[in-house]
């Protein structure tokens, strides 16, 4: 095997010094005197050679199970995690693993990956890249193909993610009153009453509404769940413009997910209003329901959320207004203020214990 230093003497100061093949630095012996660099110089090259001995070793045991165990790289995680995707979700993946931040892991062995190895990573990139770090790391992990985690789950960087906030109704009424196009006016209206995200409601049907119970109904197309939303008039009065068959925003429809966000900013921009995106409308039909009351299952059923920390995301910067108690104990005694009809218990039957059976007078 070879050795990871090499040691040389420097004619003016006559000292000993290490030169690292591995890093290209030169580290000072600080001594003049040969025996005693060269000790300094093999314990050097020991100390680097036993984890390398003891990854060999772990090599040949974990090769007999899995002959591409010692040899798989992080490309190859990426393109099997990329697999696992399906629509918007997939091709946002390709995405990822093209950045350049990975380029230093892309073809390093899993099993010679260290933790510098993943910091070097995190610092050239960007909070997208310590997003999909940790999943490749998690998708290796869940996979058998990491015999240990790289780095320990308190060491990762915090992900700070951009304050998201709600669409409020006059920014809604605001955006609408400058809107000339027809099919975006009703495509904002439909995302302001379902709260669906606007993928969804863009790629919307006529046969997605059931008139006759007032429903929409379709799978979310990130998640697959089905979300149904009850509609009143002001919702139906939209529905009834569009298209009786087919899609209900077919220019819309035709459009990328980027173009039809870029579409809306546009329009925020020419009112001066920052803050929101296209998804922020769920948001807003979260904090709606929270403020009227409307029960959290419902309300998690209605958005499609798999799970009640989700949904209590969305939801966590709705302004309650709660009635004072005296009010709300006052409207529960007029409530409760119904007459009652009392029932008189039946009347308990007179046995008369003097009479013997079986005999007579």
């Amino acid at each position: 095997m070879r050795q990871r230093f090499r040691l040389y003497r420097r004619g003016n100061s006559g000292r000993y010094y290490l030169h690292d093949d591995l890093t290209g630095k030169q580290e000072s012996l600080r001594t003049t005197d040969r025996a005693t660099a060269e000790r300094l110089f093999h314990a050097k090259n020991e100390a680097c050679e036993q984890p390398a001995i003891n990854l060999q070793i772990a090599r040949a045991y974990l090769s007999a199970t899995d002959s591409n165990f010692v040899r798989r790289a992080w490309h190859e995680v990426m393109a099997e995690f990329v697999k696992t995707k399906r629509g918007s979700n997939q091709r946002r993946s390709e995405t990822a693993i093209r950045e350049k931040a990975f380029d230093s892991i892309r073809d390093l062995q899993l099993i010679e990956t260290r933790a510098e190895h993943f910091l070097r990573v995190l610092e050239q990139g960007k909070l997208s890249t310590n997003n999909y770090l940790r999943r490749f790391h998690n998708f290796a992990m869940d996979m058998g193909w990491l015999p240990w985690p790289v780095l320990p789950k308190r060491q990762w960087p915090p992900i700070h993610y951009k304050e998201k906030r709600a669409v409020r109704r006059e920014e809604h009424d605001l955006i609408l009153s400058r809107e000339r196009n027809p099919e975006m006016r009703a495509f904002l209206w439909c995302c302001w009453h379902i709260g669906g995200s606007q993928s969804d409601v863009a790629h919307l049907k006529a046969e997605d509404i059931d008139w006759k119970n007032q429903v929409v109904s379709f799978f979310r197309a990130k998640t697959g769940t089905a979300q149904i939303i009850r509609f009143g008039n002001a919702l139906a009065e939209v529905l009834r413009d569009l298209p009786g068959q087919g899609l209900l925003f077919p220019r819309l429809a035709a459009m990328d997910e980027k173009h039809r966000a870029a579409l809306f900013q546009r329009a925020c921009r020419r009112m001066k209003i920052t803050g929101i995106s296209l998804h922020s409308y769920r948001y807003a039909w979260a904090e709606r329901a929270k403020c009227a009351g409307y029960p959290e299952r419902f309300a998690q059923e209605a958005l499609g959320h798999n799970s009640k920390a989700v949904h209590r995301a969305y939801a966590r910067k709705a302004q309650v207004v709660l009635p004072p108690l005296e009010e709300y104990e006052n409207s529960s005694r007029v409530e409760n203020s119904f007459p009652t009809i009392r029932r008189e218990p039946p009347a308990t039957p007179i046995i008369n214990t003097n009479k013997t059976y079986g005999h007579t007078n």
